[in-house]
């Protein structure tokens, strides 16, 4: 009779790639064969190794947490990253040196942009996201978000022809008060 961990590796290797195509789902392409590795790890260092009655389930929904909690900590530094922009002009400041005018007009920029992405429909700006910050397909924006690819490609255009408009404001605005 197998032991436990030769049960596990067996069951493992039999679903790996249909781990995979469900982490692809959830997570950047290139994250996809980490997670799934460390699906295999987690469930062989699990304390209840010999209590798994479905060692198939339970790599799934393992693999499934491991992406979504990757997914969510990807969002909260993005999150945090551009609330900290306000802080980086701060710095910029602190730290003088030949390239201080640049940093800052670069952070204000940047600053800009995000506000202009902030400013798009939640739809639109999740498909807008995932194709120019994490490079996701169209096809694998459709599937992430359940829309058509056509859908996805209209959101996309949407989100350039906002994001533009409201940087012109923008430039407009800044242009009028100097």
């Amino acid at each position: 009779m197998p032991n436990i961990d030769d049960k596990l590796t067996s069951v493992f290797l039999s679903i790996s790639s249909g781990l995979a195509g469900m982490v692809r789902r959830i997570v950047p392409p290139s994250e996809v064969e980490d997670i799934v590795q460390e699906t295999y790890v987690r469930v062989c260092q699990s304390n209840v190794t010999d209590e798994i009655r479905s060692p198939r389930s339970f790599m799934y929904r393992t693999a499934m947490n491991i992406a979504l909690n990757h997914a969510n900590k990807a969002e909260t530094r993005l999150s945090e990253s551009l609330e900290a922009i306000g802080d980086g002009h701060a710095e910029a400041w602190r730290n003088p040196g030949s390239d201080t005018l640049d940093r800052v007009c670069s952070l204000e920029e940047f600053a800009f942009f995000c506000d202009a992405v902030r400013s798009l429909p939640l739809q639109c700006r999740r498909a807008f996201v995932l194709k120019k910050v994490y490079g996701y397909s169209y096809s694998e924006i459709a599937q992430k978000l359940q829309i058509s690819e056509k859908t996805v490609e209209k959101h996309i255009s949407k989100g350039l022809t906002l994001c533009r408009s409201h940087l012109s404001a923008l430039d407009e605005q800044r242009g009028g008060h100097a």
